[in-house]
């Protein structure tokens, strides 16, 4: 169902993306946005169930401008790593590398944003600054709380825990006060609930969250 494929944004840089591709006609497009760990094993898995659900999935490795062919687990040298890389990207870029993912997925209609973690972050960026959107769903993004000035320009949602322990609850209100349109779900989860290779996965949380996004998606995008 999935390959990799090459991007190339508007500066010219080429990256690598995750392709998945609908069995049948696709209803539109999906972009996902990693994690700090790469497009890896379950960010791969996510774009395939995605194209599952009809939609030509594009995961782009934004990793790629530091390092290429990033692919963490999810124990403590795993998050070191896929921190420090973090740490160095440039968000402008990033912004780049997500555009030319918008436009390949493009090819199959109407396109929506997803992101985990530092994607969920990229996703609300990406909602207010990217052109070529029709929604935005975000989870545990955790400068969602440090940008909330920022104003979607398509249907935005986003979810949360509330056992997260790098996310303060007082701050997804503050966000949820600003854009009061913006429906911002909670979870008895911790950071990480949609992970089902993360310790703090929560099947119940993220199947809940799942069903949430594919019927957001299935309104504004097809």
């Amino acid at each position: 169902m999935g390959e990799w494929i090459d991007l190339k944004a508007l500066d010219g840089f080429v990256l690598k993306a995750w392709r998945a591709t609908p069995p049948a006609a696709p209803k539109g497009g999906v972009v996902v946005i990693q994690e700090i760990f790469g497009v890896n094993r379950h960010i791969r898995s996510v774009a395939d169930r995605f194209a599952a659900a009809g939609y030509l999935a594009i995961a782009p490795a934004i990793f790629d401008r530091v390092e290429k062919g990033v692919e963490e687990g999810y124990d403590q040298p795993g998050r070191t790593h896929g921190m420090a890389i973090a740490g160095k990207l440039d968000r402008e870029k990033i912004l780049l590398d997500a555009a030319a993912a918008i436009a390949a997925a493009g090819a199959a209609g109407k396109v929506g944003i997803v992101g985990f973690c530092l994607g969920g972050s990229i996703a609300w960026i990406a909602a207010a600054r990217l052109s070529g959107l029709s929604a935005a769903v975000g989870y545990y993004g955790g400068q969602i709380i440090a940008t909330k000035d920022l104003q979607p320009q398509v249907p935005t949602m986003l979810h949360f825990g509330e056992k997260d322990e790098h996310i303060p609850l007082a701050g997804v209100r503050e966000v949820g006060q600003l854009h009061p349109d913006v429906p911002i779900y909670l979870y008895p989860a911790g950071h990480g609930f949609h992970c089902d290779e993360r310790e703090s996965y929560d099947a119940a949380s993220a199947a809940l969250a799942w069903d949430r996004t594919i019927a957001f998606f299935a309104k504004h995008v097809g």
